[in-house]
């Protein structure tokens, strides 16, 4: 089952984006470069919790 999470800037902590994953099948959190709105510019964003 795919479970729905949210990915925050590594910079600025705002809750840019939202996904899912395969929480059987990937055991350790997400981590994408993606573009900041805030920030603007490309940043790490990381899984919360």
């Amino acid at each position: 089952m795919r479970e729905k999470i949210i990915l925050i800037c590594t910079q600025c902590l705002s809750r840019n984006y939202t996904t899912t994953k395969n929480k059987q099948t990937q055991k350790e959190r997400l981590e994408i470069n993606k573009f900041c709105p805030k920030c603007n510019k490309h940043t790490l964003h990381r899984e919360s919790k």
